[in-house]
């Protein structure tokens, strides 16, 4: 089977309710990100952040996939699908896409403090005092600024493999996750949708500037014919 490898950002989730990572100010939900999203936030702040973690994950479990999330799981009836994604929900997977890489983490995750592999499922509220088996305080399990990306690599390989890239939903301005087209066969078509698109100078990108919900099932069309 051909292989899509899907790259996909905020917007998708956008169109299922979610809030992008940061508003035009560049403040996610009223807080400077570096307060919410730092390793040096949690030291300063750790009740902040888990409050702030546990209104998302409220949030997450008050909506659902959308039509693009559905359409991605469809594909797979058809091709080897594999979903690298920069956001945290779960949207994916409940829409049933099997293979799917996080890149920066999951909401309904939280991991011990000292152990970083040690990692639990977790759907309820986060609070000081909530530890892993040897007394470590627990955090969400999220990639936060100036923290290494664990599945980067593997994320390199799967992009090496594949035989269409779609970009859904994402400027591909974050970095590592930007560069990962970069290492996609040179010449395979490459599906960009995005309802304001970045200007791509790449021949072999088609770009569909439409929301994902249209999009998606436009460029899955003419992956087809």
């Amino acid at each position: 089977m051909k292989h899509v490898v899907v790259l996909t950002g905020a917007g998708i989730s956008a169109e299922s309710g979610l809030k992008t990572f940061r508003d035009a100010n560049g403040l996610w939900e009223g807080h400077d990100v570096m307060e919410v999203a730092s390793p040096k936030g949690f030291s300063t702040n750790p009740e902040l952040v888990l409050e702030f973690y546990n209104q998302r994950r409220k949030q997450l479990l008050q909506v659902s996939p959308n039509k693009a999330h559905y359409d991605l799981a469809q594909l797979e009836n058809e091709y080897k699908v594999t979903i690298i994604t920069q956001n945290v929900d779960d949207l994916h997977e409940r829409a049933g896409s099997k293979t799917v890489i996080h890149l920066h983490g999951e909401l309904f995750k939280v991991r011990s403090t000292k152990t970083e592999n040690h990692i639990l499922n977790w759907t309820k509220d986060l609070n000081i005092g909530d530890l892993d088996h040897k007394g470590h305080q627990l955090r969400p399990h999220i990639i936060w600024f100036g923290e290494a990306v664990p599945l980067f690599d593997t994320a390199v390989d799967i992009c090496k493999t594949a035989d269409f890239i779609f970009i859904i939903g994402t400027s591909m301005q974050v970095y590592p996750a930007a560069s990962l087209v970069d290492y996609a066969p040179k010449t395979i078509p490459i599906y960009y949708i995005d309802k304001n698109p970045i200007i791509v100078s790449k021949q072999n990108i088609k770009t569909i500037s439409k929301p994902a919900t249209i999009g998606v099932n436009e460029a899955i069309t003419l992956l087809k014919y």
